[in-house]
């Protein structure tokens, strides 16, 4: 059998391959908690704010530029623009997109807490490009001899086949499934959609009633319901006065305190979802609450990227760096769009690192993705008059800090 028969060819009614513990779990349901519900990764997708976090993280991380580097005397960092690992970076799939692999990869990590790639090579048995592969299909523990060793539908796959980024875990092999250690919360937020599915799908919550002091048949109740439902509905009626008789009553129905407790306990399921997946609400689109990293959009970014991309970033990169150091080459995402502020602010921010020969022209222009100046000419790094080396004589004539 073929790699690919191996690894996409095998199914669970196929007696010959032994179904996992973790695929045993998410086909008959999830696990169920204490709210009632049934728990996994997949039905967490159908909360709102599961869906708005996971989607909002691995779409930023998808489609951020990945990037290999080297690390030059002199020049310090240099980013790669051919070789093997600089190709494998920019097209790491046959058919997938780089934004749509890391988009997958970085949700089988948030919902599933590890990400599993295969590593597939060319006939010299160079890494060419990454199969991602469903977390729940993988069972992966040690060896005696302490390698890490997978099992993928009951196939055994070596570590060098197996590109592995596992999450926050407590065994050093593999990582927890955020969506398993939060079921609790995210039960209680799944058995409360149902709860509310089932209150406004019954159309129990009247609005008001009706009275009259005479009794009423079936047929004549229906004919007042009627006459009332023509002068109060739409909205050529909005607002309008309505006029009773013959001892009719009207009594307007207020949500029962248990209905808006309902209420309040689905605004603070979404709190809870984004403090599981480090998420400020805002992002969420919950804007009851201001952010407390401040009320620029510099500082939301700055705290967004620090606090929750970036430990997410460094996974990523760190296990890609590994297969890619042959090169003497490591995997680096660029952030600096997200870190940007208005126009205002990088100007200012641009000026005070020129004016002090940290940047040159080309370093601005880079930054802002435009071209550099033609002829070198914006390679020059200036410095101010009065700054020289402390303890010499350096000369203050302004030459360009190059020189």
């Amino acid at each position: 059998m073929t790699i690919f028969g191996r690894l996409f060819n095998a199914t669970v009614e196929n007696p010959e391959v032994p179904i996992s513990s973790a695929n045993i779990v998410e086909l008959f349901g999830g696990e169920k908690v204490d709210a009632g519900v049934t728990v996994d990764e997949v039905k967490s997708l159908g909360l709102s704010a599961v869906w708005c976090a996971v989607t909002l993280l691995a779409g930023t991380i998808g489609s951020l530029p990945l990037h290999a580097y080297r690390e030059s005397e002199g020049a310090g960092r240099v980013k790669l623009t051919s070789g093997r690992a600089a190709a494998l970076l920019s097209n790491p799939h046959p058919d997938m997109t780089p934004m749509e692999l890391w988009e997958v990869v970085v949700g089988h990590l948030l919902l599933w807490g590890n990400a599993y790639l295969w590593k597939g090579e060319d006939q010299l048995g160079r890494l060419r490009e990454f199969w991602p592969i469903h977390p729940g299909r993988v069972r992966a523990g040690r060896a005696s001899d302490g390698t890490k060793v997978y099992s993928i539908d009951g196939e055994a796959f070596a570590d060098r086949e197996i590109l592995h980024i596992p999450g926050f875990g407590y065994d050093g092999v593999c990582g927890v499934s955020p969506v398993r250690a939060a079921r609790q919360g995210l039960g209680l937020a799944m058995a409360a959609e149902k709860f509310g599915a089932k209150l406004f799908g019954s159309g129990s919550l009247a609005t008001g009633i009706l009275q009259t002091e005479q009794r009423l048949d079936a047929g004549q109740a229906d004919q007042i319901q009627a006459r009332w439902q023509a002068k109060r509905a739409g909205l050529e009626n909005a607002h309008s006065t309505i006029v009773l008789d013959s001892g009719a009553k009207w009594t307007q129905l207020t949500i029962p305190p248990e209905d808006a407790q309902f209420l309040q306990s689905r605004a603070f399921q979404i709190s809870e979802i984004a403090r599981m997946f480090r998420v400020p609400p805002h992002m969420l689109m919950d804007t009851d609450k201001s952010t407390s990293w401040g009320t620029g959009i510099e500082q939301q970014s700055i705290g967004f990227v620090t606090y929750t991309l970036r430990p997410w970033l460094v996974r990523i990169e760190q296990r890609l760096s590994r297969v890619i150091r042959p090169e003497a080459a490591y995997a680096h995402f660029s952030v600096e769009g997200l870190l940007r502020g208005d126009s205002k602010q990088r100007a200012d921010f641009y000026r005070e690192m020129w004016s002090l020969g940290a940047f040159n022209t080309d370093d601005i222009l880079a930054l802002e993705e435009r071209p550099p100046v033609p002829d070198g000419k914006g390679q020059v790094r200036y410095r101010p008059l009065n700054f020289g080396l402390l303890g010499t004589a350096d000369d203050t004539t302004g030459a360009p800090a190059d020189a």
